[in-house]
């Protein structure tokens, strides 16, 4: 009989969280390398490029890929014959990894799990609890897959109960345009069928943890209904030209993942979860000899690719630059941007709205007047670094609070990932302002541009804090422009134009 001991479960666990926060799967570079190769938007060739570039840099530094290191989650079989060492339940020693990963000195994590979600929100600092999948299975073995999913993909899980004779593959093609570039593609959509509503949405998450092999499958063919299904559903979202963070392009996911399950006659549950350009799981296996052994890759695994700021890119200086420069700007401009801006995310946008519907105003020494806001909760700092990685995050979520901040604040534009809403552009367009993307998935790349970091607001939100960055040559994309066009909008119908395979609805 094997005996498992507390020790090697907690230490197995913190090893794995460490090393997916700054190594990508290979077969997901390999298939990220692949759409580079392929792509021919310019936009999104560009995209593909930071997140490789990205990729390799945090190999090499052993920092995370995305400053949203993601809520934990692990799918645990036990077998029936294995025996324990250990004073801790197998929940509390998974979490104890959890809490010893994310506070490793040499490589901090960013916390971002908060108890109480609808009431104080309040963060619990070690990113503890995980979400916890557990199966007793024959054997005498404890396997183990950890996961970290960032929230901006998480957030774009879908559910839907089907009617029995209804088409999976046109819901999916109905409901990812929905979704936006929030999730940050390329990436993973992991498909759930059957079971029941909670089970559709586990054999989801659960199908994201299973090498992609999509042009394999192409390759050799389908041998069976499940695999017809990812063949049809890879080809035709990737016909909708969404394409790498919502830019337009050719590839828009590497790989279509589905499991499913029994289920009631009268139902047909359907559960997608996309996994995001900051893909991260790995699998060990405990058989009582130790803690997992995990091999670090071979930086020969990443592509060579040396990548600059784009051709025919715009420096600005953000402490000169004048409302008529802003609206000199067009809707998928590369711009570099150099100078002082502020950050703030949700939580710093809704006490902004609070004080300043008390009329308290904001806070001494915050002045946004003219200033762009950054949205971005930065990993806390490490060695020599001004900040830790410091990608953007999804500014969907700000979009109720744009109009305030144009009105009342004196802000000239926002930078941030994925598009912006309709009640957002029309703001823009009224203030004339503009939106700048971002890459998300890009995070360590894009800290790189930070050259000085202070906290000048709301110290106790820890990452939700207001921090003043001065960067170098940044690296954005202008999304929505001071007329209010959205290259969200205008570049996927384009490129589903030019793919030619699914009619594009005006």
């Amino acid at each position: 009989m094997t005996q498992i001991r507390q020790d090697d479960v907690i230490q197995s666990v913190a090893d794995a969280l460490q090393y997916i926060s700054y190594y990508h799967p290979k077969d997901f570079i390999d298939a990220v390398y692949q759409a580079y190769e392929l792509e021919e938007s310019q936009a999104a060739k560009d995209a593909l490029a930071q997140i490789l570039v990205n990729s390799r840099m945090c190999a090499e530094g052993h920092r995370p890929i995305c400053q949203d290191t993601g809520i934990v989650t692990v799918f645990v079989k036990v077998g029936m014959e294995v025996s324990w060492d250990a004073e801790l339940s197998l929940e509390d020693m998974i979490n104890e990894g959890v809490r010893k990963a994310y506070t490793y000195p040499d490589n901090i994590l960013r916390a971002s799990i908060l108890s109480d979600p609808a009431g104080a929100r309040k963060n619990t600092k070690d990113n503890t609890p995980a979400v916890i999948h557990t199966q007793i299975v024959p054997g005498d073995k404890l396997d183990i897959t950890v996961a970290a999913k960032g929230g901006g993909s998480e957030n774009k899980s879908k559910l839907v109960m089907l009617n029995p004779s209804d088409s999976i593959v046109e819901w999916v093609l109905k409901t990812v345009p929905t979704m936006g570039a929030g999730w940050c593609p390329p990436g993973v959509l992991g498909i759930g069928v059957g079971g029941t509503a909670e089970k559709a949405m586990v054999l989801a998450k659960e199908s994201l943890m299973d090498p992609i092999d999509i042009q394999s499958l192409i390759k050799k063919g389908p041998s069976n209904r499940v695999e017809e299904l990812r063949l049809e559903i890879f080809e035709k979202v990737n016909a909708l030209g969404i394409g790498a963070q919502g830019l337009g392009g050719l590839t828009t996911v590497v790989d279509v993942k589905i499991k499913d399950y029994p289920t009631h006659a009268a139902s047909l549950p359907v559960a997608m979860i996309p996994n995001c350009a900051a893909t991260r799981h790995t699998h060990f296996v405990l058989d009582g000899s130790g803690p997992a052994e995990l091999h670090a890759p071979k930086l020969e695994d990443w592509p060579k690719i040396d990548w600059g700021s784009a051709e025919g890119a715009k420096r600005v200086n953000l402490d000169t630059v004048t409302p008529e420069e802003v609206q000199s700007w067009q809707p998928g401009d590369t711009l570099l941007l150099n100078g002082t801006m502020l950050t703030g995310r949700d939580a710093a946008h809704k006490r902004i709205a609070d004080l300043m519907a008390s009329g308290e105003g904001l806070p001494d020494g915050v002045d946004f007047t003219n200033k762009f806001i950054y949205y971005v909760g930065p990993v806390d700092p490490v060695g020599d670094e001004v900040v830790g990685p410091a990608g953007p995050t999804t500014a969907t979520r700000m979009d109720k609070f744009t109009d305030m901040m144009l009105e009342k604040t004196g802000l000239m534009g926002m930078i941030g990932k994925a598009e912006r809403g309709d009640v957002a552009i029309e703001s823009i367009k009224k203030h004339k302002a503009v939106y700048l993307m971002a890459v998300g998935g890009a995070a360590f790349l894009v800290s790189k541009a930070i050259r000085k970091s202070r906290v000048v607001a709301f110290e106790d939100m820890g990452m939700e804090a207001i921090h003043e960055f001065v960067v170098e040559d940044m690296p954005v994309t202008v999304a929505v422009d001071s007329l209010g066009e959205s290259v969200h909008k205008t570049a996927p119908k384009i490129w589903q134009a030019k793919i030619g395979k699914i009619p594009v609805v005006e």
